[in-house]
């Protein structure tokens, strides 16, 4: 089916709505979801509409929760998602830490009792649009392992970053820890697709190509040793310093079953001209440089221009991802 991006945002909050969630959440949900889509990340997008649903129905997430945010340090912003989704607490973060980013250099967000942070770099790149650097760690229910581990211990935990470059979009990284993201083996298990080999492990700690045995067993982390200890240190970021859930206590993001998963994440706002006065134009040197090279391209550049072109010319998405996200009214 093919269908605007304004249409696929009202039918999305619509279905919110219609299962109880609160109107401004409904509507700050879909941006997200839908915006995923079209930037490329459909294990981030409208295939989560209906896990999502289900977790509302069952109040492992609670669709009429408001965050509420406090400053108890100058330089702090913390958010408490309240159990909800995390997308409207997002939302206060990228409303008041660039205020307070410009006041103090540096801005802190801790958000805690939160849920699925999606596509970071959709909230990464607010803060460089408004000309701040912007850093953002996540943790997530577990399902990698720690380095010579078989047990599941960490999530994904995506780290995400941007930066304003000048006459230029951000310049946007966002990067799970494990070798892929989750939401492509959901997405694979959901079109009955395999997967490359070097993704995941099934529950014996054996290679797999096999989505549902994937989902039973481990991701394989990025970089092996390397991506499991930057997954500790996003473990410790995002729960350890928010009192969020460790990814080993939280439940499940892909459906309805336990409490609310509760994890946390950590964002660092930094306001460049308190340091230096040319740092977009110095990092616009050093893109240009980048580019320089043939086949070489900026991170970031592959989802902003898909977004784009949707933006323009509008979303094809598959006919029964629309018809699952219509029969939950």
């Amino acid at each position: 089916m093919h269908i605007s991006l304004n249409e696929a945002e009202t039918l999305v909050q619509s279905v919110f709505e219609a299962n109880g969630v609160l109107a401004e959440t409904a509507r700050s949900v879909a941006h997200a979801l839908v915006h995923a889509e079209a930037a490329g990340q459909y294990g981030h997008g409208l295939r989560r509409v209906p896990a999502y649903i289900g977790q509302a129905r069952t109040g492992k997430v609670d669709g009429q929760a408001r965050p509420i945010a406090i400053r108890p340090r100058p330089a702090v912003l913390v958010v408490d998602a309240a159990l909800g989704y995390a997308y409207p607490a997002f939302d206060i973060a990228v409303a008041e830490l660039p205020k307070i980013a410009r006041e103090q250099g540096i801005a802190l967000g801790a958000i805690h009792r939160s849920h699925h942070a999606g596509v970071m770099a959709l909230t990464v790149e607010r803060f460089a649009e408004q000309g701040l650097v912007a850093l953002m760690f996540a943790n997530a229910p577990a399902s990698m392992a720690a380095w010579g581990g078989r047990k599941r211990l960490f999530g994904t935990n995506p780290i995400a970053f941007a930066t304003p470059v000048s006459g230029e979009e951000p310049l946007v990284i966002d990067l799970a820890l494990s070798t892929v993201a989750a939401g492509k083996i959901m997405a694979a298990r959901q079109k009955g697709e395999s997967i490359p080999e070097g993704w995941a492990f099934d529950a014996d700690g054996k290679p797999t190509t096999d989505p549902h045995a994937a989902h039973k067993g481990l991701m394989a982390p990025s970089g092996g040793a390397k991506g499991a200890a930057l997954a500790l240190m996003v473990e410790i970021l995002s729960a350890g310093l928010t009192g969020s859930n460790f990814s080993y206590e939280a439940s499940s993001f892909m459906d309805e079953k336990g409490p609310p998963p509760s994890v946390g994440q950590t964002l660092v706002v930094i306001d460049p001209s308190a340091s230096t006065a040319s740092a977009a134009e110095r990092i616009a040197e050093l893109a240009h440089e980048m580019v320089s090279e043939e086949g070489v391209r900026l991170p970031g550049r592959r989802g902003q221009n898909a977004r784009r072109r949707t933006i323009e010319q509008g979303l094809d998405v598959e006919d029964e991802v629309i018809s699952a996200i219509e029969a939950l009214v």
